[in-house]
């Protein structure tokens, strides 16, 4: 949360109860898989439990990155929802006010989109200019379109520029990077189902062979020498995780 606000800030995710709960479970599963697959000893568990910290840290990177591109597309449909209502007559202010009924329609009071819209709407009720709040969600979101568009409607609204066409320029340069963006994922979906599928492929070979070849893997395990190749490997594999992980994340 924002400290200074006590809004959202999407730079950061704060885990609710049950998603803390099922994480945890989780990582607590993939140290347990690794020490038993990698090493065959409950003290790597313990060895390894400074990790499941690690992971958790990953884990709110990862959900704070979905939440910005949840509210980068939900911004977009909101300008286009504002731009309408201004040339609909209302004034500025008065066409963030009717938007929040279509964000509402279309994504749903819960929303990211709606969550912010109250938080400007209980603003613009408390004589907080528009500006104002909008550049607060601008450095919250994380978002370089959002702030862009704070900085800009600054400038236009000192400098009286039209506000009509900002939004609508700024509504096509949002949704001509989403599409870009869709178009990007959707490329690299059969890739990133295919890291998936490389991720898993040693421990199923580690299963596979060490179940039909029962003590085929003793000797890897239990003594120094192969403590330490299989550290190595594990090593190894952690390494080649990281890389296809980077590969396959792909920003516009």
């Amino acid at each position: 949360m924002s400290k200074s606000y006590g809004l959202p800030d999407y730079n950061e995710y704060r885990f609710q109860a049950r998603d803390r709960a099922l994480y945890l479970t989780e990582g607590i599963l993939l140290i347990a898989l690794a020490a038993y697959f990698f090493y065959r000893s409950w003290l790597a568990c313990v060895v390894f439990l400074p990790g499941l910290v690690l992971f958790m840290k990953r884990k709110k990177r990862e959900l704070a990155k979905r939440k910005r591109q949840e509210l980068s597309g939900e911004f977009k449909d909101l300008i286009l929802s504002v731009a309408a209502n201004q040339k609909a007559g209302y004034s500025i202010e008065n066409a963030f006010r009717e938007s929040y009924r279509d964000m509402a329609m279309l994504y749903g009071e819960k929303s990211v989109i709606c969550t912010e819209l109250r938080y400007i709407l209980a603003g613009l009720d408390n004589n907080v200019v528009l500006e104002k709040l909008l550049y607060s969600l601008g450095a919250r979101s994380g978002l370089p379109d959002v702030m862009q568009f704070a900085d800009v409607f600054v400038i236009a609204k000192r400098n009286g520029g039209n506000m009509t066409d900002i939004l609508a320029k700024t509504a096509a340069v949002i949704e001509q990077k989403t599409e870009t963006d869709r178009e990007i994922q959707l490329m690299i979906s059969g890739k990133k189902t295919e890291q998936k599928i490389m991720n898993a492929v040693p421990f199923l070979i580690i299963f596979y062979v060490g179940t039909t070849s029962k003590g085929f893997f003793d000797v890897l395990y239990h003594n120094l020498i192969g403590v330490i190749v299989m550290t190595v490997c594990l090593g190894f594999y952690l390494a080649a995780y990281l890389l296809s992980e980077k590969i396959v994340d792909i920003e516009v």
